[in-house]
């Protein structure tokens, strides 16, 4: 794939969000960045500030974002608008990878969790790094499956996850965007 065809849809935040921006700007990718008012924003390449309006369109249910996910949420104007640009990151891209960790139930900790389940419901192609478990996985449909070596297959993809981005899981980005576009 030609990196000059492929965006990067993210949201700019420290971590995860942070190191896939990193790998985008190195390969020549373009990047959005889906951001709020008030929101502390590590990258500034791509930032695309969210109007109320676009913010509304992700609105969900916390009640119903916490049955999915087998947690209960407070309801606080910056959660909400962070699961709403969340909504922004996932509704955009074609395929998603995620850096974080898969819990026992199948959902993904935090708040990250939200896109990975939206991805589920969206039937979009699903893969997250588990940190903790050092190693990818590839949601089927039905379960987690362990991959070995994802690659980026979409032109428009979202990558996103953890704060508390491990060395394991900077390394599992970069070398996603090697293997992805390696000349």
């Amino acid at each position: 794939m030609n990196p000059e065809d492929c965006i990067l849809f993210s949201g700019a935040a420290k971590g995860a969000e942070e190191a896939f921006g990193i790998a985008a700007e190195r390969h020549g990718i373009e990047e959005v960045n889906f951001t709020f008012e008030g929101h502390t924003d590590l990258r500034t390449r791509g930032i695309r500030v969210l109007t109320h309006a676009e913010l509304k369109q992700g609105d969900v249910s916390l009640a119903y974002v916490g049955r999915l996910m087998n947690r209960k949420f407070t309801d606080t104007p910056l959660l909400r608008k962070i699961l709403q640009s969340i909504w922004h990151q996932i509704n955009s891209g074609q395929e998603i990878y995620v850096v974080g960790h898969i819990l026992e139930d199948g959902t993904v900790k935090g708040g990250t969790g939200w896109g990975a389940e939206f991805a589920k419901l969206c039937n979009k192609p699903l893969f997250v790094f588990d940190q903790d478990e050092d190693r990818w996985y590839g949601w089927t449909g039905e379960a987690w499956k362990a991959e070995s070596t994802p690659a980026i297959t979409h032109k428009s993809f979202t990558g996103t996850g953890t704060r508390v981005l491990k060395a394991n899981g900077a390394r599992a980005i970069q070398e996603l965007f090697d293997r992805s576009f390696s000349v």
